[in-house]
């Protein structure tokens, strides 16, 4: 299967170019975004693509939009993203790896939410007792089960630069406090709903990150992707065991190979070893399989 590391369509005005997403225009009212298989670790995009990577986030994402619709509108707009560009050669590139979407202004963080202790949020609470600020109970273990989920917002970076966390406080500063609230609630319930019905599919939820825009009106969508292997933390529930960091169905594979070189996770990124690719592709295949049944 080759990799699509950039899309390059001429009919549609092109708008943007992200860690792995890139996103034209198709008219006044609606985006299309492209999946690329770019991939990123530690906030860089990293020079070696993983083949089939944005199909898989496609065709995870395009589930749990439709099995989440009820606790929240998503940006999807069910225009079949192979009718909005002209050649096969472009067909080709959005097949299976695009959606078409509502035009919606982003909000400017990242919903972050934590079910488990575990990567910066453990290092955080090994400092601490805390997470992002929020205080712990004494006692808790490397990927314990937090007593509930935490919202833990981030800033968005741009590309190179490294999110930062933020405390709820801030989070209402930057978008009101009754928009605040509705992502909080918003994130809460779209995690624990997720993160039920996951168990039952053999996959525990770690954590994940959601993005939410809003249309002309203030009315909150959940947008972007939603529970991939490439927002979120998957761990196989037969594996999971308290006291240490499971193997994951998600790019944490690429992040442990990237922590053992002497990368200083500036750009440029090392390239990554084929069987590295090969294994990181794998998982996401089996987390697709495991959650859809596709």
């Amino acid at each position: 299967m080759s990799a699509l590391q950039e899309s390059k369509l001429t009919s549609l005005k092109f708008l943007h170019r992200g860690k792995v997403r890139d996103l034209y225009e198709v008219d006044s009212d609606h985006l299309l975004i492209v999946q690329t298989d770019r991939l990123s670790a530690f906030d860089v995009v990293l020079p070696t693509p993983i083949p089939g990577k944005g199909k898989v986030l496609t065709t995870v994402s395009n589930f749990w939009f439709k099995k989440l619709a009820h606790v929240i509108p998503n940006h999807l707009s069910g225009i079949d993203p192979e009718s909005v560009v002209k050649t096969e050669e472009e067909r080709e590139q959005v097949r299976g790896r695009a959606f078409v979407t509502k035009k919606l202004k982003p909000l400017p963080i990242e919903a972050i939410v934590r079910g488990y202790i575990v990567g910066s949020g453990w290092k955080d609470y090994k400092k601490t007792g805390k997470v992002c600020g929020i205080e712990l109970p004494a006692g808790l273990q490397e990927a314990q089960k937090l007593p509930q989920p935490l919202f833990t917002p981030s800033t968005k970076a741009a590309v190179g630069e490294h999110d930062e966390n933020i405390s709820f406080e801030e989070a209402k500063k930057l978008l009101g406090e009754e928009k605040a609230k509705q992502v909080k609630n918003a994130t809460l319930a779209l995690y624990t709903e997720a993160a039920e019905y996951a168990l039952t599919r053999g996959i525990i939820i770690a954590d994940t990150k959601f993005e939410f825009g809003e249309d002309k009106t203030g009315k909150l969508y959940l947008i972007d992707e939603a529970l991939t292997p490439d927002s979120s933390r998957f761990w196989p529930a037969d594996q999971y065991k308290v006291g240490s960091n499971p193997p994951s169905f998600d790019k944490q594979f690429v992040r442990d190979w990237l922590e053992s070189t002497d990368w200083n996770k500036q750009p440029p990124a090392p390239q990554i070893p084929a069987e590295v690719l090969q294994k990181t592709a794998e998982k996401y295949l089996e987390a697709q399989q495991l959650l859809t049944g596709k």
